[in-house]
């Protein structure tokens, strides 16, 4: 499918008339001097009288204040032209100490020195992020709870309390409001395009930036406080982001080759796709990202305003209504109610994966980290960049047509690629967080036959007396229910009546939770049946991980002699005990499975029976569950006690009850 090409910006008229004129409708420059005093300090007066406010209410006047700060911005410009690298940093670096970004904000400077615009584009990006996440430290000087977006913390008054209402006007108009300039918007979420962001407002930006750490120091000097810096988030789990290939010097090449021809890329914006490839060739990685993510969006946007027969959507809005980002983009429906075509166009696959790595709230959301300064960019994990890049290579193969792109879909590099993104499944959706800790929680318990152990003479010795696994009532009401569990499970799927045997109840589990479960617009109640689910199966790896610790520390015990006779009496009673604690845990671990395969049959309660079903709280089920596993627990309780097992009781019951075996 190829994609029309609009016009030639993505800006409406009214914001590219913000952004690239009105600052330059006022010719001429303001003295330096009257900007930056003898000893190097921001003069933040000159500054601030030249934002305008409406006199109905005092408001800010975005558009007279753009107007007039313009030559103002043309004279920080100019002024920075005239410094060294070496000047800059001895002038200014003292100032950016408390960004914590020092480094990032010297390099921002060398960007201006090139005259390139996208790496100027590329350097307001980061500095927005970086400027965003030093506010929010200083924020939490005064307040608690950080706003989550830019333009509520530049709103706050905590902030207007350090560094001073007007001078938080300022820095409004240029980033904190989409009446003003709104740079850091337009720019992440793709609106801009490198020739339309005048380098004169990356230099005021920096400039701000300097002003604002000489401000703060003597807000700390009087305070007598001290500013920490929250650390940066660390992208967990790599290991389950490797989905594509590694990306190789071919398949870069390839990949310049088709962005230049693809009708996914507006042609204005190429140089961000050229520039975000060289990054990557360059091993910097979060460069590459920051770079691809609003090219991404934008791609989408002209994806989802052709098939939505919406193109005015393209541009940017005004401040009277939202733009179409990512947000929107990934909706089951449009703000009409009607269907939005995207997802049908995109393909489940490609929607899981924008949904995983953007949005699942225990996926990496590398959109959300960036461009909110909370990531480390030095550090940032090549594994991220080369699934966002390969991503990308497979929208720019989908969305073209013609006989080029036929041989570019079948060459050896690309070929890989797009069939890893063809069978994509999510790995962060709540179903499939709870397949792996249902997978994760088998394999725990299948663990315990590897514990140490004495020998069975002697636990007979001491529990001759007592049941034994093979004869306690708890086996005779598991064979009940695997009994009523068979008609439940899916074709080709079978229960035998020995829960004990590890292998055949893995094999089982894993064929359970490899079945496609459809994971887009799950509705709250599926939500909420997926949570209690997981909650069940945390608390049996809680249970498991308590076995297996306690029986490592008493056999240690043991093997020491360091266990008084009761202690010996009621360890060899734990291991006895362990035989048919297993079991009772794999029953609720298939029955969990079970209620996962049928999770979409709750909605076709109606709202009295679901009500119902996430109030039950007692039945014979449930109440036999509870006295099998007191049973396991009561004989040494002071080992190992079930994490809050009244909930645990009760969530077996909902589960229990929903499948319909009570």
């Amino acid at each position: 499918m190829s994609i029309p090409e609009p016009g030639t910006t993505c800006l409406s008229p009214a914001v590219h008339y913000m952004v690239c004129k009105l600052g330059f409708e006022i010719e001429g420059c303001l003295s330096v001097n009257s900007i930056v005093c003898e000893n190097g300090e921001v003069c933040w007066r000159t500054i601030t009288e030249l934002v305008c406010y409406f006199e109905s209410d005092q408001s800010v006047d975005y558009i007279k204040s753009v107007q007039l700060l313009g030559p103002l911005c043309e004279s920080v410009h100019l002024h920075l032209q005239t410094l060294t690298a070496e000047q800059f940093e001895e002038r200014y670096s003292l100032w950016f100490r408390w960004t914590n970004h020092t480094e990032l904000l010297l390099q921002v400077f060398t960007a201006l020195e090139s005259m390139e615009a996208t790496a100027i584009a590329l350097s307001l990006m980061k500095l927005t992020s970086c400027l965003e996440r030093a506010l929010g430290d200083v924020f939490l000087l005064v307040g608690k709870d950080c706003p989550f977006l830019l333009r509520d913390l530049l709103a706050s008054q905590e902030l207007a309390a350090v560094f001073g209402q007007s001078v938080m006007n300022v820095l409004r108009i240029f980033i904190g409001s989409p009446c003003g300039l709104n740079l850091r918007n337009i720019l992440w979420h793709g609106f801009a395009s490198p020739q339309e962001i005048p380098a004169k407002y990356c230099s005021m930006l920096l400039f701000l930036t300097a002003g604002l750490g000489q401000l703060l120091k003597r807000y700390l000097l009087q305070t007598e406080t001290i500013l920490v810096h929250r650390p940066y988030i660390a992208f967990a789990n790599l290991e389950e982001l490797n989905i594509f290939p590694d990306i190789n010097q071919e398949a870069l090449s390839l990949t310049e080759e088709l962005a230049k021809i693809s009708s996914f890329v507006l042609k204005t914006m190429l140089p961000f796709w050229i520039a975000a490839v060289t990054a990557f060739r360059q091993h910097r990685y979060a460069d590459c990202v920051i770079l691809l993510l609003p090219q991404l969006e934008n791609g989408l946007r002209l994806l989802f305003t052709t098939v939505n027969k919406c193109p005015h959507r393209l541009l940017t809005a005004e401040s009277s209504s939202l733009y179409t980002t990512f947000d929107e983009m990934l909706t089951k429906h449009l703000n009409d109610k009607e269907i939005n075509q995207l997802p049908l166009i995109l393909g489940e696959p490609a929607m899981e994966f924008l949904w995983d790595f953007l949005n699942h709230q225990e996926g990496p959301r590398v959109r959300d980290h960036l461009s909110h300064g909370e990531v480390n960019l030095n550090e940032f994990p090549r594994a991220i960049a080369n699934q966002i890049l390969a991503f990308s290579v497979t929208l720019l193969c989908k969305f073209s047509e013609g006989e080029e792109f036929t041989a570019f879909k079948e060459h050896t590099v690309i070929k890989p690629l797009i069939s890893c993104a063809s069978c994509y499944c999510s790995r962060f959706h709540p179903v499939a967080r709870l397949r792996k800790q249902v997978l994760e929680c088998i394999k725990s318990i299948s663990s315990w036959s590897n514990l140490p152990s004495v020998l069975e003479e002697q636990v007979q010795e001491i529990t001759g007396q007592e049941r034994s696994a093979e004869t306690s009532p708890c086996m005779s009401v598991i064979t009940e229910i695997l009994s009523q569990l068979q008609h439940h499970l899916p074709q080709n799927c079978y229960i035998l009546d020995d829960l004990v045997n590890d292998l055949l109840t893995e094999k089982l589990l894993a064929e359970l939770c490899s079945m496609h479960i459809c994971t887009l617009y799950c509705p709250r109640s599926v939500l909420e049946i997926l949570a209690i689910l997981r909650k069940i199966s945390t608390q049996c790896h809680q249970v498991s991980d308590q076995v297996i610790a306690s029986s490592e520390m008493r056999y240690k015990q043991w093997i020491n002699k360091m266990l008084r006779s009761r202690q010996r009496h009621n360890y060899l009673r734990m291991l006895n005990s362990i035989k048919f604690l297993s079991p009772v845990l794999r029953l609720i671990l298939m029955l969990i499975a079970l209620e996962l395969i049928n999770i979409h049959t709750v909605c076709e309660k109606n709202p009295y029976d679901y009500q119902r079903y996430l109030n039950f709280r007692q039945n014979a089920f449930a109440s036999r569950i509870g006295h099998l596993l007191n049973d396991c627990v009561d004989d040494w309780g002071w080992i190992i006690a079930l994490p809050e097992s009244g909930t645990f009781v009760k969530c077996t019951t909902r589960l229990s009850s929903h499948l319909g075996i009570i």
